[in-house]
């Protein structure tokens, strides 16, 4: 008789105690949920940054300017035509990169050294992945030394049509140059209003320019070298300062960084797991009711 009521108690406690056990269990998620949310990127977290692919660009540039057959005798000459917007265009001379551009409001107009004799001049566009489009016409043109001597020209190059740097961030660019006769006097116009950066270069090779940026945008830079006989090399090219970052995003990482997390209280759990209790209660109550009854009847003790 005590057996049967103490094992209808036991599972009354056993109901109440799975109850309470779901009301803790579900406050402590929550409330673990609420500590560990918290915003990133942190202090000393590693960000990973994908690039979705795209198919390279479809339309390329067109020549305009100069005319194919045409002659020159000085330098520079400007190469000038249509290309698709927001697109890097980088000119080739016989297949050597010889300047590049941004292309803006649907054209581009690059100033370029030649080669003594023949050159075969070709545009070609590039996407932000550095996927080459289509290859423009080809416009052949020559060039007509009438400096005295015989030596190699002067040529200016790079291995980069495009480079940049954050504002008040160092821009470092290395230059090939070749040919002439040294030393030589380097002068870089960075495109953004500032006197042009002068440097002297003993022997030929590859040599670094540098500049700082104040501001963000995209700048046309032309590079000028010069050799002890007074022959020019030129060199075009693209330099980016980049945006800064947001001052809003900056903020709301530096205020969480090495911030420890609070625990909050959420009371949804609770409100789910009060109707629980009360149920489970009633329907104890109830099975001890009927149970003390059936004792009564069969002529038991309740006690």
């Amino acid at each position: 008789m005590c057996l049967s009521y103490d094992l209808g108690y036991m599972t009354v406690k056993r109901l109440l105690g799975s109850a309470v056990a779901c009301l803790l269990l579900g406050s402590g998620f929550f409330a673990y949920k609420a500590h560990a949310q918290v915003q990133n990127p942190q202090q000393g977290s590693v960000g990973v940054q994908g690039t979705i692919s795209s198919p390279p660009p479809t339309q390329g540039a067109t020549i305009s300017l100069p005319r194919d057959g045409q002659s020159f005798n000085t330098l520079p000459i400007t190469v000038s035509g249509l290309c698709p917007n927001d697109l890097l265009v980088k000119l080739f001379k016989n297949n050597i990169f010889a300047g590049s551009q941004q292309c803006t409001n649907g054209s581009f107009s690059i100033q370029a050294d030649l080669f003594v004799g023949t050159n075969e001049l070709i545009a070609r566009v590039y996407d932000s992945l550095d996927q080459a489009g289509p290859d423009s016409n080809k416009v052949t043109v020559s060039f007509n030394d009438n400096r005295p001597g015989t030596g190699p020209r002067l040529t200016l190059t790079s291995d980069f049509a495009k480079r940049g740097a954050n504002p008040g961030q160092t821009l470092t660019w290395p230059i090939i140059l070749s040919g002439g006769n040294g030393p030589y006097a380097i002068s870089a116009d960075w495109g953004d209003g500032k006197a042009p950066d002068l440097k002297s270069v003993q022997f030929p090779g590859t040599f670094d320019i540098e500049h700082i940026y104040d501001s963000s945008g995209i700048y046309n830079i032309i590079i000028k070298a010069t050799d002890k006989d007074g022959v020019s090399a030129f060199l075009q090219l693209v330099g980016v300062a980049n945006g800064a970052l947001s001052q809003d995003n900056g903020a709301a990482a530096a205020k969480d960084n090495g911030t420890p997390g609070k625990t909050r209280i959420i009371w949804q759990p609770a409100a789910l797991a009060i109707p629980l209790i009360i149920s489970t209660f009633w329907l104890g109550k109830r099975y001890e009711l009927k149970t003390l009854k059936r004792k009564i009847e069969q002529g038991d003790r309740p006690f």
